[in-house]
């Protein structure tokens, strides 16, 4: 194997083999980027058997790539980004001299490595599924940043550290829970598909890292891979075993009360009220009325505060409700526009967030028991 190819794109694009890799390798061979020169081509390919990148490098007006001589090698990740960063050459020169022995040069610079053979690496089946849609790079990016931060992060069930992704006909559903709060994005597409499946919230994190910000995204998904080919890039994962929740039974239809307020003003409201905390949790309560609005935090330990929500707008009778402070945060953070409104049934029941502006995405949150 000897190849030419451009220095920056080179590197970019084993950046993004390179993410799938992790320090924890299952297997020597997957600490690796897996580097094949074809007739007209580089593919990288970088996995840890859960999620598994493949993004191909093509001769292009911004990329040099000459290659002389076909073949393949797998050298340690860290290894590989380390020297390509280093070497101060626009062109870096690449060639596979004594069975895994590498050389990889460019200026005056001259690095050569032990890699692995090919063969060693694990067959890894790239073919596409049958269900296939199309949404663009934006939406995608707005579907995982809206829902996955709801994931649980304990694996005792481990069907909630995902995302559900259910399509019925044209509608696409995106749920996550932790069991405590949910986030829900309904999203329409163009294709009429029917499937059932929950997609790890790491690998759609690695997703949004490749995401170049403008275009669509084709998915792909059976009922054991989920693929996102983006350009010359196709992110890879497995999917969780399990049944996902039923979570459409856990949202009120039906509200008796409902708080309308700045994003901004209520965010830095919860931030300055976020220091105290009771057993680590900070616990906001909302003493809402439609003469006046009041955010207070109490901790036997710390002290109290309380701030009036000068910008909040509430309808009903008077309610007292209590809640996880970085829950609502952190729900409010993830939706989009100036003003969100809170639909409230009653003081220990769930409670929705949305924006004011976009009713394609909800968070629900449930209450707490505190103090008087």
């Amino acid at each position: 194997m000897y190849f030419k190819v451009s220095k920056k794109e080179f590197y970019n694009a084993l950046s993004v083999a390179a993410r799938a890799i992790s320090t924890f390798s299952p297997l020597p061979a997957f600490s690796g980027v897996k580097i094949e020169a074809t007739m007209d081509c580089l593919i990288l390919t970088g996995s840890d058997s859960d999620i598994s990148i493949q993004t191909k490098l093509k001769k292009s007006e911004h990329c040099v790539l000459e290659i002389h001589d076909m073949g393949s090698i797998v050298i340690e990740a860290k290894y590989i980004l380390e020297i390509v960063r280093k070497i101060d050459a626009d062109e870096i020169e690449f060639e596979m001299l004594d069975g895994s022995l590498t050389k990889i040069s460019g200026n005056t610079a001259e690095f050569r490595i032990n890699g692995m053979r090919a063969s060693e690496y694990p067959a890894i089946d790239f073919s596409k599924p049958n269900e296939c849609f199309n949404v663009s790079e934006d939406i995608l990016k707005k579907i995982i940043l809206q829902t996955s931060f709801a994931t649980s992060d304990k694996e005792t069930r481990p069907v909630l550290t995902g995302v559900n992704f259910q399509c019925k006909e044209h509608q696409l559903h995106c749920v996550a829970t932790d069991s405590y709060r949910l986030a829900k994005k309904t999203v329409e597409i163009e294709e009429s598909l029917n499937f059932n499946i929950t997609i790890p919230a790491k690998s759609l994190q690695e997703v949004v890292k490749t995401l170049e910000g403008e275009g669509d995204v084709e998915i792909a998904v059976n009922d054991k891979k989920a693929q996102f080919i983006i350009h010359d890039t196709i992110v890879q994962t497995r999917l969780i075993d399990g049944v996902y929740p039923e979570t459409s039974r856990l949202i009120p239809l039906q509200f008796d009360y409902e708080l309308t307020i700045d994003a901004h003003d209520l965010l830095n409201a919860i931030d300055r009220a976020s220091f105290i905390k009771n057993d680590g949790v900070s616990v906001i309560k909302f003493n809402l009325s439609e003469q006046e609005c009041v955010l207070s935090s109490k901790s036997v330990e710390v002290g109290s505060s309380t701030e009036v929500l000068s910008s909040a707008s509430f309808s009903g009778n008077a309610l007292e409700i209590s809640c996880n402070g970085r829950y609502v945060f952190d729900a409010i953070k993830a939706l989009s526009g100036s003003l969100v409104k809170f639909s409230l049934c009653g003081e220990m029941k769930p409670f929705i967030i949305q924006s004011v502006d976009d009713d394609s995405v909800l968070q629900l949150v449930l209450p707490v028991r505190t103090y008087a």
